[in-house]
């Protein structure tokens, strides 16, 4: 593989997402076997959103692979306002061998990477989160054996997190069923980029209003809170919005009965999904969320493990003046 940055699902092949899935399975199962394979190398995290998954995973799982790990809070940076994305690219590049970005504004994760000379790995934006997709797949890879035709069922906001499982699923071969309330779809340009793509892998993307039409015979049944960071003003209209499309005992009893629910967490109890689902024996969440651990690993060793220290050290250094 010749991966730089992981900004998008988007932006590979469906081999190159499958060596990923792969290379996390066998981290999983081996961690030993990759201890040291990212020995002295160091990934900045700059964090705009908190989070404790991406936080932890990230930071346990550079430590694990032998590195280090730095964490920039937004107090520390403010991107685009204290100094401009170029000039923290330009930087860091001359110190670390990894850059992670949690923020808002997608753009940002995608100006970082095209200024640094590092990798940078996009830990979740307003408009995807890629590294959650590779590990809902990869937990859906292990709980089902098989990706393609695997009907997935997401119900609730039209959200980064569905996009990037569109944009997985259609890479995948695998039939993603988006239900939302009118209103909260998924934006155009990734309902039209992943039914494309899922036309050409035998995969589909569909989009309907009706949480029952996703879950019929679905094998995963899948949700997020309705009301994400940034959204906080809106959080009692969405509530009314959103109450139907609660994943409940009756809305999951259309599923399939070896169907799996997943949430990417937190998870508000009582809200987007109930006790009943979240804690039964079909719920896979917290195996969901040990798989960010091997998926980015996974991410990291790919991308890192070939920059060399000090990136942009001059060939020679210059003699010392005499005093």
């Amino acid at each position: 593989m010749n991966i730089k940055d992981f900004v998008s699902i988007r932006d590979f092949s469906a081999s190159e997402i499958e060596y990923l899935l792969l290379l996390g399975r066998q981290i999983k199962a081996h961690p030993g076997t990759y201890i040291d394979t990212l020995k002295g190398k160091t990934l900045v995290m700059i964090f705009e959103k908190p989070s404790l998954r991406t936080r932890v995973s990230f930071d346990v799982g550079i430590q694990q692979l032998g590195g280090f790990s730095l964490y920039l809070s937004p107090s520390e940076i403010s991107l685009g306002k204290r100094e401009s994305v170029y000039d923290v690219a330009k930087n860091l590049e001359r110190i670390v061998q990894g850059i992670m970005v949690r923020t808002f504004a997608h753009e940002v994760v995608e100006d970082m990477a095209h200024f640094a000379g590092v990798p940078v790995i996009n830990g979740l934006t307003d408009y995807s989160h890629p590294c959650q997709a590779m590990a809902d797949y990869l937990t859906m890879w292990e709980t089902k054996g098989n990706l393609e035709r695997l009907k997935i069922a997401y119900v609730g906001d039209g959200n980064n997190v569905a996009h990037s499982l569109m944009f997985a699923g259609a890479q995948l071969g695998a039939e993603v069923w988006v239900a939302t309330p009118p209103g909260y779809e998924p934006r155009a340009d990734a309902i039209a980029w992943a039914q494309g793509r899922a036309s050409e892998t035998g995969g589909s993307c569909r989009i309907t209003n009706d949480a029952k039409e996703a879950a019929a015979g679905a094998d995963v049944i899948y949700t997020d809170v309705w009301t994400s960071m940034g959204q906080e003003a809106e959080a009692g209209r969405r509530r009314d919005v959103f109450r139907s499309y609660q994943v409940n005992s009756a809305l999951f009893a259309c599923a399939k009965p070896d169907a799996i629910f997943m949430h990417c967490l937190p998870a508000h109890r009582g809200e987007e999904v109930t006790y009943e689902v979240i804690d039964s024996p079909h719920s896979v969440v917290f195996q969901q969320a040990e798989n960010r651990l091997h998926a980015e690993k996974a991410i990291m060793l790919e991308l890192m493990k070939d920059v060399s220290m000090g990136l942009m050290r001059p060939a020679a250094m210059p003699e010392l003046v005499q005093a």
